[in-house]
């Protein structure tokens, strides 16, 4: 009996679980980085990101409970908080940044070089504009949570994963499989330069169907994870080539090859027609999206004159409210002082000006993306982002100077981390809702998170242009690519106002439908090249398959670690390739 009261003792923890860690903190550093590497890449690829919490959360089985026999599942909410929060970064920078790259390599922009942008100021406006972000959204938590109790699919799905083990180490297990996998492939195809499969050829297609696959384990991984949601995207692109593009060829609208100067049809279709149209798909379902979500602003401020008013009751697990009054001021502050340094033709007035419009911008669409995605797991951030962009340059423009696009698009881009990482930590403060987690201490997490993912993600936008080029067909960069068109457009370039205008109406009527998102999905449809679709579809068609003939446990207890896997085995050879291209240029 002495002896297994001896056990037992062992076996028995006194005190409380192990939570903000240094342990967790540091398994937390190092898997950010890599889930913000692997996502940050495939959103140059496919122009929009995914969340890196459940990622975070597998990967931190395999490492805390597998190698480092650590049992606290909120010390492991606590590591995918962090890592989440260095992934902020890769959205909100990976949706603004690249533009003033693929505009300094235009001609007409060639005075728009890199030596006037200020990599430094812009990881310091992007850190900032991160802290600020989450000190936006913390006086918000009892709202949306404990007493509106939004959803928060995203954060119910990764308190599962937190409170199966078992399952936890399987999935760890898959993904590092999958990955394996994946990295093998594409370090074939880095090698021989074999990445586009001519199945339209060999099936003797018409080439405007352009019937190219991308050779993309990544693609198809995104294309899983997306699953339902994927099937309004692969439409955009399939009623682009194989509807409207067969229709314009039996007009005789499509010209000939000596009209065509050397260029591909679908080349042609996509430039001239396809993307504009795209891009004002993009901005109108947008747009509309922001119009029909003006209620959730409403109870928004509802929920702040709620809170104010319990802020004396508010336990000492929360966050002060004060804090929420501190953001603002330094919102404000910080966006001025980056509008004002960042050109030195901005002035004052504009550089106020700017400021209080990105102020209000970070926080109304931090509300609505908080909402949004607690409702329908889907978050209009690169919407959110072209739109607030879009809006400071139309007000830095009318001074004619260069500089003011740079200007614009630093404070966009603080703006954009901004409400990225105000959405993360309210779907992570469901996950720790649900597992018993301190408010406090995820906050503080978050926090202790945020400055990593700018310098991490600012370094790989370089290598990445250096070795692929931002803007190429390697890296289409579709929402830099959008909104570099959209800069052009202002400052009185060769504009297609009325393809943008008809974009714009059916993006609108799209997401005026009821469909979270449907007229941005279909927009980038439109706007990226079709052999990624074609490949995204075959991602797409798996979910559906396992959802309908494994159930919904088995797609997420194996395919989704598996989709994962390939995600982050593609996009750390790939960006490992482009550090050996660029160390080879030296």
């Amino acid at each position: 009996m002495a002896e297994q009261s001896a056990q037992l003792e062992k076996v028995i923890r006194r005190g409380p679980y192990p939570e903000l860690t240094v342990p967790a903190l540091l398994v937390g550093y190092f898997l950010g980085v890599v889930i913000a590497v692997s996502i940050g890449y495939a959103a140059l690829i496919l122009g929009f990101s995914i969340e890196g919490s459940e990622l975070a959360a597998i990967l931190g089985f395999g490492i805390l409970r597998g190698a480092m026999r650590r049992t606290s599942i909120i010390e492991n909410n606590i590591n995918q908080t962090i890592a989440s929060a260095v992934n902020g970064a890769s959205s909100g920078m990976m949706f603004s940044v690249p533009a003033i790259f693929i505009l300094s390599e235009q001609e007409s922009y060639s005075g728009l070089n890199l030596t006037a942008f200020n990599p430094y100021f812009m990881v310091l406006a992007c850190i900032a504009g991160g802290i600020l972000g989450v000190a936006f959204i913390i006086p918000l938590r009892k709202q949306f949570i404990d007493y509106n109790r939004l959803a928060f699919p995203g954060g119910i799905a990764v308190a599962a994963i937190l409170k199966s083990p078992g399952a936890g180490m399987k999935k760890a297990q898959l993904l590092l499989l999958a990955a394996l996998v994946s990295a093998g492939l594409h370090l074939v195809y880095q090698i021989t330069g074999f990445h586009d499969i001519p199945l339209g050829q060999w099936l003797r297609l018409p080439e405007y169907m352009n019937g190219l696959w991308y050779m993309s384990l990544l693609t198809v991984g995104t294309g899983y994870l997306a699953g339902r949601g994927g099937v309004y995207f692969v439409v955009g692109g399939y009623v682009c080539y194989w509807i409207l593009a067969p229709i314009l060829s039996g007009m005789g609208l499509i010209p000939g090859p000596e009209q065509l100067d050397g260029q591909s049809i679908p080349g042609y279709l996509r430039l001239t027609l396809f993307r504009p149209v795209g891009i004002g798909m993009l901005i109108g379902g947008a747009i509309t999206g922001i119009i029909l979500a003006l209620p959730l602003v409403v109870s928004a401020i509802r929920s702040m004159q709620t809170a104010a008013k319990l802020k004396k009751g508010i336990s000492a697990d929360e966050m002060p409210i004060k804090l929420l009054y501190m953001a603002i001021a330094g919102a404000f502050v910080l966006l001025f002082v980056i509008a004002i340094k960042s050109s030195v033709e901005i002035g004052f007035a504009r550089g106020a000006i700017m400021a209080i419009l990105g102020t209000l911008w970070v926080w109304v669409a931090g509300v609505i993306l908080s909402e949004c995605i607690g409702r329908t797991n889907w978050s209009p951030l690169s919407g959110m982002t072209l739109i607030g962009i879009t809006i400071l340059i139309f007000v830095a423009s009318g001074i004619g100077d260069r500089g003011a696009i740079i200007s614009s698009i630093m404070v966009g881009a603080a703006m954009c981390v901004a409400m990225s990482q105000a959405t993360d930590l309210m779907m992570d403060l469901k996950t720790g809702y649900l597992v018993g987690a301190l408010p406090r201490k995820q906050q503080i997490a978050q926090f202790l998170g945020t400055w990593l993912g700018p310098i991490v993600i600012m370094i790989l936008i370089f290598v990445l242009h250096r070795a692929y080029t931002l803007g190429s067909d390697l890296l289409p960069a579709p929402q830099g690519q959008a909104l570099a068109s959209m800069v052009s457009g202002i400052l009185g370039g060769d504009v297609p106002v009325q393809k943008y205008i008809s974009g714009a109406g059916i993006g609108a009527l799209l997401s005026a439908s009821g469909i979270g998102g449907l007229g941005v999905l279909v927009g980038l449809g439109f706007y990226l090249p079709f052999n990624i679709v074609l490949t995204y579809t075959i991602g797409t068609l798996l979910r559906l398959f396992t959802d309908a003939k494994q159930g919904h446990r088995f797609s997420n207890e194996v395919g989704v670690p598996i989709a994962a896997g390939l995600i982050v085995g593609e996009a750390l050879v790939g960006v490992g390739a482009a550090i050996y291209y660029v160390v080879q240029g030296f």
